[in-house]
């Protein structure tokens, strides 16, 4: 790929912060796996989001917080296989598409991200909270993200550093 066609596809595709892909980019490969699995196979989704993060920036400064952004972005993407999806979706949150996996598989793989950025930022005590919805059947794609979105705001709501299904 010509070097000029390589780095429009990276800026139309992947926030220029953490490097991961936008949520634009999400949405047209969510829309794929979406129809996989309308016809059967397993897709569940996560939204994750740094527990106070506007303390953070007030503690550590908006250049701290941004590194800590991106650290918690790379934590999230080392432990994901190559073919999840994980975007950007807001300002401290983040969205991951897990094809072929169920709740159970997906709620040990959010754990795992939970726990790795707890002792990675043990020091600077940041957390994340997460919540997990399993495509069913007459799902939407947004009733899908609702439902994760509503789990997040539930694991929020019940204490923060936690993972709600």
């Amino acid at each position: 790929m010509d070097k000029n066609i390589e780095s429009l596809y990276n800026l139309a595709t992947h926030d220029e912060k953490t490097g991961l892909y936008n949520y634009r980019f999400f949405q047209e490969i969510f829309g794929i796996e979406f129809e996989k699995a309308k016809r059967g196979q397993n897709l569940s989704i996560v939204i994750f989001d740094i527990d106070n993060f506007k303390m953070i920036n007030s503690k550590f400064g908006h250049i701290n917080a941004d590194k800590i952004l991106i650290k918690v972005a790379k934590i999230i993407k080392n432990i994901l296989r190559k073919y999840d999806v994980v975007a950007r979706f807001g300002g401290e949150e983040f969205i991951v598409m897990l094809p072929s996996t169920n709740l159970i598989k997906a709620k040990k793989v959010s754990e795992r991200i939970r726990i790795s950025i707890e002792k990675d930022f043990k020091k600077e005590k940041v957390t994340i909270s997460g919540g997990i919805a399993e495509y069913k059947k007459g799902d939407t794609k947004e009733k899908l993200k609702n439902r994760a979105d509503k789990f997040l705001f539930k694991a929020k709501s019940n204490g923060k550093n936690r993972i709600e299904f």
